[in-house]
């Protein structure tokens, strides 16, 4: 089964947010109601890709899960246009996972803060290619949640090879 980054999003998107493992079981679901075969390993990069490309952000909230465990969930981040890959639209019915609110602020904060430190890293060591992708990532950051991004992008732009 191959899904996009954005296809990914759409479906996390019915959820609110969803822990890594929850969102593997409805891609995997998702791939059987299509008929495809799952591979646990391709999914499992999918969602690591998705993650990297801001597709998806990683989210800590406040509060412990209802089993009492403090969950690291996924949610829709500031570069995907979440789209619905056939037969999406009944994993809500079909999983008995429930939907998740996010504080959008708190979001904001931790995606802000990633995205500082991925930025210094990639100056640091001097990975244009990076810093290009996390450039574009920042002026997408800046209209998907309330975050500044002048300092980071101007770090990055410093790092980028002038035309």
């Amino acid at each position: 089964m191959s899904t996009t980054h954005d296809e990914l999003a759409g479906v996390v998107d019915l959820f609110g947010a969803l822990t890594q493992p929850e969102l593997a079981d409805a891609l995997g679901e998702l791939a059987f109601k299509q008929g495809k075969d799952v591979d646990e390993s391709a999914l499992e990069t999918a969602i690591d890709d998705a993650i990297d490309a801001y597709a998806l952000v990683e989210y800590e909230p406040l509060a412990e899960s209802a089993n009492g465990d403090h969950e690291t969930l996924v949610t829709v981040g500031p570069t995907a246009f979440p789209s619905l890959p056939p037969n999406a639209e009944d994993l809500p019915h079909i999983l008995d996972y429930e939907r998740r609110s996010v504080d959008r602020e708190r979001l904001a904060t931790q995606v802000s803060q990633r995205l500082t430190a991925e930025a210094t890293a990639a100056v640091d060591s001097k990975d244009t290619d990076r810093a290009a992708e996390l450039l574009d990532v920042a002026y997408d950051a800046e209209m998907w949640a309330p975050v500044e991004t002048d300092g980071v992008r101007s770090q990055l732009t410093a790092a980028l090879p002038q035309d």
